[in-house]
């Protein structure tokens, strides 16, 4: 093996111990929040995919679905919008009760323009929001998820951005209730919320 082959094999090392860790931390925050009673919050100002400001007081009496991530991310995106869209088209009647948002990691490309070409091709009212950095940031901190961009030389760029991959589901009154790991069916999170919605 060649010390080329030797560096990429322990970058994806790294890369996987990472993501790891990730992982493990989004549950670590969520379930210390749980244990302690300190409730997490859907809080945030951003900008939707039409142009206009929205906060959590838009979407008061309604079951948020949260995913954070980039309109140009090659699958963890676009995976889970897609398993988002069967959710909701499977909820049927009980589809108004639950809105998903698509909050941005990556602002500087995600304008209000990239997210309209982007979140209705999954066709399942899905509203884009992004802003400006320091929002993201805010956002970001108050629900609490993680993001960073990664240089990475096969990305198109030379880089990527590495995000928190699971979907949040926050309740009418905008506290958080549960979370979904990337991956999980799109059946699984239906259950959960058949039997949560009144």
């Amino acid at each position: 093996m060649t010390f080329l082959q030797k560096s990429l094999w322990t970058l994806v090392g790294i890369a996987a111990l990472f993501f790891l860790w990730l992982l493990l931390w989004v549950d670590y925050r969520f379930d210390t929040a749980r244990e302690t009673g300190n409730a997490i919050q859907a809080e945030f100002e951003l900008t939707d995919h039409t142009g206009m400001v929205r906060t959590q007081d838009d979407f008061a009496g309604r079951w948020m679905l949260v995913f954070f991530g980039f309109a140009n991310c090659p699958d963890v995106c676009p995976t889970t919008l897609a398993e988002v869209a069967v959710v909701v088209d499977t909820l049927g009647d009980d589809a108004d009760k639950v809105q998903p948002l698509f909050v941005s990691i990556y602002p500087e490309r995600d304008t209000p323009v990239a997210l309209a070409n982007y979140v209705p091709m999954f066709d399942a009212d899905i509203i884009g929001l992004t802003g400006t950095p320091d929002q993201i940031e805010r956002t970001a901190r108050n629900f609490p998820i993680f993001y960073e961009k990664i240089e990475e030389a096969a990305a198109p760029d030379g880089y990527t951005m590495a995000h928190t991959s699971h979907l949040l589901l926050f309740g009418p009154d905008a506290d958080f209730v549960t979370t979904w790991a990337y991956g999980t069916p799109a059946e699984a999170i239906l259950a959960d919320l058949r039997e949560l919605l009144p």
